[in-house]
């Protein structure tokens, strides 16, 4: 056993595939963004203000996964920053947040001291009453004569997870504020997310919206291409093929930029154990396949129990009827039934929707809209998930949920 770890080690110590691995890493954030210059101008145009110490529209980015709006915000965010003076005669904060974080969007209280600590205060994890915690908010941010942009990328989560109430609460608290101002950026997958809302934080928001179409297989071949020359030694990407296939396998996937780069990665990383100084083919097809059931499971075992519960309910009737189709209110019956089987919350039929709308949007189901003429409309769901993830996900569920 120790010859073949030596012999395992010292094939890696070679290191025949990568020169760079880290710039295929989520967290890089390449100075040249691809394709989305139109995207960086507005972002810019609307943000602006903030250098003559105006407070700026709320902006709100919309675009599928992998399309480039996180990139984007962050490199006008930096520009910005480079050029506030210190000298200025007001203080300029741009705070990013990610929404989707587990126990930061769970409640307001969390997402409320998740910005005050950014922000340099602190406040207790637990404990206080959440006025006092907006109260400690405002305190920090009126403590001294700036503007706050307060950017919050999957910003859907907090109407999904808390209520419309809370980007209602934050966007008012400028009426309390007598030295500085808040400005928000949103950042959402779901181009519908500000049509959801309650008519009345709709009209408080007076927003600005840019939506960030999805990268084309051809624009992905060419951003492919120039990571590979960073990331890759010399040779390793001998097949022209490869960087197509790849391409191809995010463009299905809504036009995936991260997908691609990650697709690229996990293929060198699959060459690399197999001794290969290539990257081959069918590289790029056994890292689809891991890289499709590792993000399926993650987000299962990740989403908050309600999530799983839903989704528990799909399989447990997906599995019991096979032949027979089921619907949203099939769904809802039997998770209502689990939730007081189990004394759990019971959440609204629309919020249950909303989370069948979510499962459809990460693929792990299917939902297609039939429509019954006068009886209305309904939408008949699908079990997406493959066999080999399906039992791994059940375990999943099981052991979060503490089933037998």
């Amino acid at each position: 056993m120790v010859v073949e770890l030596n012999n395992i080690f010292e094939s890696f110590d070679k290191n025949l595939i990568f020169k760079n691995k880290s710039l295929l890493q989520t967290r890089y954030q390449p100075k040249d963004i691809s394709y989305r210059d139109d995207q960086i101008k507005q972002i810019a145009l609307v943000l602006a203000p903030v250098l003559r110490g105006e407070r700026t529209s709320n902006l709100f980015l919309y675009g599928k996964t992998g399309t480039g709006k996180t990139l984007s915000i962050q490199h006008v965010r930096d520009e910005l920053l480079k050029r506030v003076k210190n000298d200025s005669a007001y203080k300029l904060k741009i705070e990013y947040l990610n929404c989707k974080l587990k126990k930061v969007s769970d409640t307001e209280y969390r997402i409320l001291s998740e910005i005050i600590k950014k922000l340099g205060g602190e406040v207790p994890a637990t404990g206080l009453p959440t006025q006092s915690v907006y109260n400690k908010f405002i305190e920090i941010v009126d403590s001294e004569k700036q503007l706050v942009v307060l950017i919050l990328d999957e910003v859907d989560q907090t109407t999904k997870k808390l209520s419309n109430d809370f980007l209602y609460n934050l966007i008012r608290l400028n009426s309390e504020l007598s030295q500085s101002q808040i400005s928000l950026v949103g950042i959402s997958n779901n181009l519908t997310f500000l049509d959801e809302l309650d008519p009345r934080v709709r009209s408080s928001l007076s927003e600005e919206e840019i939506v960030f179409p999805p990268y084309n297989a051809l624009q992905l071949q060419e951003i492919l291409r120039k990571r590979a020359k960073e990331v890759f030694k010399e040779g390793v990407i001998h097949d022209n093929g490869v960087i197509t296939k790849c391409a191809a396998f995010a463009a299905r996937e809504h036009g995936d930029a991260r997908r691609a780069l990650d697709l690229l990665r996990v293929a060198g990383e699959l060459a690399e154990r197999d001794g290969s100084t290539k990257i081959l083919l069918k590289h790029i097809d056994i890292a689809n396949e891991k890289i499709e059931r590792d993000k399926i499971l993650d987000v299962i075992s990740s989403e908050p129990k309600q999530f799983q519960l839903v989704l528990h309910s799909i399989i447990q009737l997906s599995t019991k009827n096979i032949k027979e189709s089921i619907f949203t209110g099939d769904v809802y019956n039997f998770y209502q039934d689990l939730c007081v089987k189990n004394k759990l919350e019971v959440l609204t039929q629309r919020r249950v929707s909303d989370i069948i709308q979510e499962f459809d949007m990460l693929g792990i189901i299917n939902v297609r809209v039939i429509s019954k003429g006068r009886g209305g409309r309904m939408r008949e769901i699908k079990l997406a998930i493959t066999k080999n993830i399906l039992e791994k996900a059940k375990e999943i569920i099981r052991s979060s949920l503490n089933y037998e």
